[in-house]
């Protein structure tokens, strides 16, 4: 998924730019965490909940600063689910999104993919696919494919994270002028992605107050992110209305610090199902709400 000044949608679509709807759509299609990096602008306050729905501050971390915490030796993944989300941008549905989680051995695989409709898909068309591998015990992200096309831009790449050598691997291949890209960052030990991250969320004790820190990174600079529990709010979306656990999350430090924030609501039980997701940038406020809940 961040401040949001109204403007007439009429105004922007008579003076449309290619750079702009790429901002727009981009993000809005590439999932929770994706939306976090794919920010820019001011991350002020703006965005946020209104005061009188917010919880007091927490002043205790559950967790020490920037670790991925395993899941529990009980833990359920949601496998075979699948989330689908519409994107609303201003008034209007934007596109949409579907995010599925499967058992693959030992690691486990999430799939997502995010399209244009509407009045979006007719000015900057967006078609991406993404797939994530990360391991069952740790949910530490081992490897991120991704398909890209976004208006004449088509894109292949490939992410490894080689924690022997301790660094992230991307290979990028633009489809169109064939031209090959190929970057290495430092990792730390464990780290999760922009992809399968909001499941790594999904599965930390999520009471009022508590806050996690935890390394995530997409092949670029690796990025510290907090995630607070804030409070329980009723939701209601086309699927249903929903008590859920309110969950802030924003870069702490890294190079996207002060660039992003997001607001996923997850189902207070414990299944943890993310129903909606909300985000707030210097262009417009994108919102994720759960159309379907697909199982096998």
């Amino acid at each position: 998924m961040l401040r949001f000044g109204i403007r007439c949608l009429t105004k922007f679509l008579t003076h449309p730019s290619k750079q702009r709807m790429r901002s727009v759509v981009m993000p809005a299609l590439t999932g929770l965490l994706s939306v976090l990096l794919g920010a820019s602008g001011s991350a002020g306050q703006a965005g946020a909940p209104p005061p009188s729905q917010a919880a007091p501050t927490a002043t205790v971390s559950a967790a020490p600063a920037s670790q991925i915490i395993p899941p529990p030796p009980n833990y359920h993944f949601p496998n075979g689910q699948t989330y689908v989300y519409g994107v609303e941008w201003h008034l209007f549905t934007a596109g949409t999104a579907a995010v599925k989680l499967e058992s693959a051995g030992t690691d486990e695989r999430v799939t997502a993919t995010g399209d244009s409709t509407g009045v979006v898909n007719a000015l900057y068309k967006v078609h991406d696919r993404f797939e994530a591998l990360f391991g069952a015990r740790t949910f530490c992200s081992h490897r991120v494919t991704k398909h890209s096309e976004e208006g004449s831009h088509k894109r292949d790449t490939a992410i490894v994270f080689d924690y022997p050598r301790g660094k992230s691997v991307l290979d990028e291949k633009n489809l169109k002028t064939g031209e090959l890209k190929h970057v290495e960052n430092d990792i730390p030990g464990c780290i999760t992605d922009v992809v399968s991250g909001f499941y790594y969320v999904a599965s930390l004790p999520l009471e009022p107050g508590n806050s996690y820190t935890f390394s995530l990174n997409d092949g670029g600079k690796t990025t510290e992110v907090t995630a607070r529990a804030e409070s329980r709010e009723q939701v209601k979306v086309p699927l249903g209305t929903f008590q859920t656990i309110r969950v802030k999350a924003e870069a702490s430090s890294g190079p996207l610090k002060g660039k992003g924030t997001v607001w996923v609501w997850f189902t207070d039980d414990p299944n943890r199902t993310p129903v909606q997701m909300r985000s707030k940038l210097g262009w417009g406020t994108l919102l994720f709400r759960m159309q379907r809940l697909e199982k096998q």
